[in-house]
């Protein structure tokens, strides 16, 4: 048997998006939560009752607390939606619906 050999892999190029105008590295198949935690957002909705801060809860796509306006479209769960270079996150407030 001969022994292992390291299978060469590197890892793939990193882009940009934007959050609230600035801007976030991501890494291809991150999720909008995943690089928002990389980057040390943690917060990035607001409740509909009192504008509460909201971010990751339950991280499986159940719970809708990481709501966020991804390209103009409101209420994109955070942590399933995977990210494209140049996507446009922005924080949500309230139901979203009132983003310009």
């Amino acid at each position: 048997m001969s022994p292992a050999q390291p299978a060469g892999s590197r890892p793939a190029a990193v882009f940009t998006v934007t959050f609230d105008g600035l801007p976030i590295a991501a890494s291809p198949g991150q999720t909008v939560a995943a690089a928002l935690w990389t980057a040390g957002v943690t917060a990035w909705r607001g409740t509909r009752g009192g504008g509460r801060p909201r971010g990751v809860f339950c991280g499986i796509g159940v719970c809708f607390d990481c709501l966020v306006t991804v390209n103009g479209r409101p209420n994109q769960r955070a942590c399933l939606v995977p990210l494209r270079p140049g996507d446009v996150i922005r924080t949500q407030e309230g139901t979203g619906h009132e983003d310009g």
